[in-house]
């Protein structure tokens, strides 16, 4: 941890003024009149975006960047100090002096076309399809690849990449109040690129706004712009604006964007022309021979943009290219801007045009990470998947034989990179494919790891998973001090600063169309509640995600002890749960809990539910067995379990006593820990008996409610449909099952996003399920003749469902 010191670097960290100088409504003057509250926040600030220790500890080891913070800088705060005039005249035209100053990397296309032309792998893509000229006649493929051609004349012209800047600089005022950037990590970033070290810039996937967010930040920083693959595409069916369509995307492929072909509306589309993957890695191969940098996104949901960092991988491989360095950016979003996969050219004109008149809302904070070696992750062999099993292997014999352990293994989730990028499904293949998706994995968890958790995103997780039924605005100030510690406690950064007052206010003023918030003459302050209505509560599960990433461990111990205390209550033997009072989700009084809890039977419970956590929560480098035990020592140092005393006439910590050999290990061994020393005798645990004990319980358990509650719906909802379907049209009768049971109970809206239909159709069929069946029409998905049985989707059923409390 490192204190954050009060010296101007961190001075735009306030909310903005235009959010201060605006008239506060009733309720708001309510919350500054009536509460007595601390005077800051985040006194103390991780030190976020290092690489990881295990995988890449030469990386780590480079003193490439400063040891002491750097700070943040809002990149839309431009005045007359960041160019090299002073004067009147500057200050009005200091943006275009400061993008003028700005380094810009010229980019020329020179033989790039002839160079992918004669490529290996393109030549063989265009004999498959029977289009290779005779001869080999260059002139011959390049007609045959005309679809291609502007994807690969893509380039970056210095000029027109600073009016671009410039321009963008002026729209992100009118989008957001700042844009704050780590300054860190951009030594290191500087020092690699004056190196010479080939660089490829990895973020997930929130908005369009990533793609031009990245570009912007490094050119304001005089860093290279990197090629951006953009997954987006933008259409026009109007004649009239065809001409204004052409010169858009004309603009955006002279300052390295990489658009999707003009004949496909989704990367699928693009996908099922045999020659676009042999083209785009063609493509990646010149342009890192080039020296250029990437920028691309992946999506742990449906895994696209997976196969960009595959190619990347096999390159280095065949020897293309010697080495490549990772960087991983986090961006994190008040409020995440909706945008759609297919963008009108209309659509994009009304809202250029909107901007003039909106004003800005919300705040953005980009975390550029410590770069690392692809290479030295390939080689030091943290990322084993060796131990990879399907997960039917892992879980079935629990779920349908009731076996007391668990088989000891990772989950394979292949489908996050299809078999279609690979030539063959040889075992050699089949684990290189799996070490590529292990990196993708493991880059999404570091990803995810340095994204800053925003005050809106606090808000939402405590209004979702806390106060469902409502709460006053001087409990939700306390509780959001309270879980800023705990977040900066687990090595997280936050994306807001200022005093308590004012991040609540403008927290609840970003979230305001998605609450009720009324105030009452008797009440001291307004009271607040969730509108319950399916888009408010996607939009504050969205926001809310990235505080479940923080908590993941906890909520996975959280979920095991519900489930120990579901089995416990069924039995009713051994063992004593007495409440005085629980009223559905809100507990209205303390509860006792008198129970012993075994810590085998603990860490297994963990251990299965982490099988079922969707990608991205857990590394690949630590197996799922230590993730389960670091879950329930979570829940120790939280204060939820107490260990349980037994009395023994020798101390356990009296070795000289004790009647057994005394074992000697290697020091540097990674696997070994203090409690391999402990006696054999297993230890227990019981549940803490404060106040706060049960609601924390609750609270870590609803994070992870809404994607076991989506799978068990879905599990009902195979009842209703009449397969096999296309995978399409399966997963959206999926998605429509799932909006429609929550429509019917009024609540629960969480469980019935997209992301969350597909998350679950992909989890059964991991499961042996569902099964896939590749036809002509493409993949269609049906139920397994195993769980076309009713008991044997019961006995699912109760197994997802005993990890939600009730």
């Amino acid at each position: 941890m490192v204190q954050e010191k009060n010296d101007g670097i961190n001075k735009d960290m306030v909310l903005p003024p235009i959010q201060q100088k605006r008239p506060a409504l009733s309720w708001e003057l309510k919350i500054k009149k009536k509460l007595t509250v601390p005077t800051c926040l985040g006194k103390f600030r991780p030190f976020v975006g290092q690489c990881c220790h295990q995988c890449t500890p030469d990386s780590l080891r480079k003193k490439l960047g400063q040891n002491s913070p750097l700070g943040f800088n809002n990149l839309l705060s431009v005045n007359e100090t960041h160019t090299r005039y002073r004067g009147w005249l500057v200050r009005r035209v200091c943006c275009m002096l400061f993008v003028s100053g700005c380094k810009a990397y010229a980019s020329p296309v020179s033989n790039r076309l002839e160079r992918v032309c004669q490529s290996n792998r393109v030549k063989e893509a265009l004999t498959a399809q029977h289009k290779a000229p005779e001869g080999g006649d260059c002139r011959g493929q390049i007609n045959s690849l005309s679809p291609f051609l502007p994807l690969i004349n893509t380039c970056i012209i210095p000029g027109l990449l600073r009016f671009v800047g410039w321009v963008m600089l002026k729209m992100g005022a009118s989008m957001f109040d700042s844009i704050q950037v780590n300054l860190n990590h951009l030594p290191a970033l500087h020092t690699a690129s004056q190196e010479g070290s080939l660089l490829v810039y990895v973020y997930i996937r929130q908005s369009i706004m990533d793609c031009v967010l990245i570009p912007l930040v490094l050119f304001c920083r005089s860093l290279r712009v990197p090629y951006t693959i953009c997954p987006f595409q933008i259409y026009s069916h109007s004649l009239s604006y065809r001409i204004l369509y052409l010169s858009y995307r004309s603009i955006l492929q002279r300052v390295g964007v990489v658009l999707l072909p003009t004949s496909a509306l989704t990367e699928k589309d693009a996908e099922m022309d045999s020659l676009y993957l042999p083209v785009m890695t063609s493509l990646v191969r010149e342009l890192l021979h080039e020296g250029q940098a990437i920028s691309v996104g992946v999506s742990a949901e449906s895994g696209q943009g997976c196969q960009w960092l595959a190619c990347i991988r096999q390159l280095m491989k065949e020897g293309s290219v010697p080495d490549v360095s990772l960087v991983p950016v986090g961006i994190s979003y008040d409020c995440v801007p909706k945008t759609k996969i297919q963008v009108g050219l209309s659509f994009v004109l009304q809202w250029l045009w909107s901007l003039l008149w909106r004003r800005p809302g919300g705040s953005v904070r980009i975390h550029i990470a410590q770069p690392f070696s692809l290479k030295e992750m390939c080689e030091s062999g943290r990322c084993r998947v060796d131990e990879w099993l399907p997960l039917q292997d892992l879980l079935l014999p629990v779920i349908l034989h009731n076996r007391a352990e668990s088989v000891f293994g990772q989950r394979r989730v292949s489908w996050l990179l299809p078999s279609s990028h690979y030539a063959s499904e040889l075992k050699e293949l089949a684990t290189e494919r799996d070490l590529s998706i292990a990196i993708t994995l493991h880059l999404i968890f570091s990803v995810t790891s340095c994204m800053a958790v925003m005050c809106t995103s606090l808000v939402s997780s405590l209004l979702l998973y806390r106060h469902r039924k409502g709460v006053s605005t001087s409990l939700v100030c306390h509780d959001v001090a309270w879980l800023t510690d705990e977040v900066l406690f687990r090595n997280r950064d936050v994306g807001f600063g200022g005093s308590l007052v004012e991040v609540v206010h403008y927290s609840l003023s970003q979230l305001a169309p998605h609450l009720i918030m009324a105030a009452a003459p008797s009440r001291k302050d307004p009271f607040i509640i969730p509108r319950p209505s399916l888009a408010a509560t996607l939009h504050l599960t969205l926001q809310a995600q990235i505080v479940t990433h923080a908590f993941i461990s906890e909520a996975v111990g959280a979920c095991a002890v519900s489930a120990m205390l579901c089995e416990v209550a069924n039995s009713g033997i051994g063992s004593r749960v007495r409440t005085s009072d629980v009223n559905g989700e809100e507990v209205t009084s303390d509860m006792e809990f008198d129970v012993v809890l075994c810590q085998s039977e603990l860490t297994e419970k963990a251990l299965q539910l982490c099988h079922l956590l969707p990608p991205g929560f857990m590394t690949p480098c630590q197996s799922s067995q230590s993730f389960a035990l670091d879950a329930i020592d979570c829940l120790v140092r939280c204060g939820i379990l107490i260990m349980e005393e037994i009395p023994r006439d020798v101390p356990i910590c009296d070795f000289w006593k004790r009647e057994e050999t005394l074992t000697w290990t290697t020091s540097d061994d990674p696997y070994q820990s203090d409690s391999d020393r402990e006696d054999e005798e297993q230890r227990s645990y019981k549940i803490s008996q404060p106040s706060q004990c049960p609601e924390m319980l609750f609270f870590l358990c609803s994070m992870l409610a809404g994607h076991l509650r989506a799978l068990c719906w879905t599990t009902t909802g195979l009842d209703h449909l009449h397969t096999p379907l296309p995978e399409a049209e399966f997963v959206a009768q999926i998605h429509s099952h799932l909006c429609d049971t929550a429509h019917k109970k009024k609540r629960h809206y969480e469980s019935c996003s997209e992301e969350a239909a597909y998350t679950a159709v992909r989890t059964l069929i991991d499961l042996g399920v569902l099964s896939e069946e590749c036809q002509k029409e493409g993949v269609f998905l049906g139920v397994t003749p195993l769980f076309q049985l009713s008991e044997n989707r019961q006995k699912l059923h109760r197994f997802i469902s005993q990890y939600l409390y009730n």
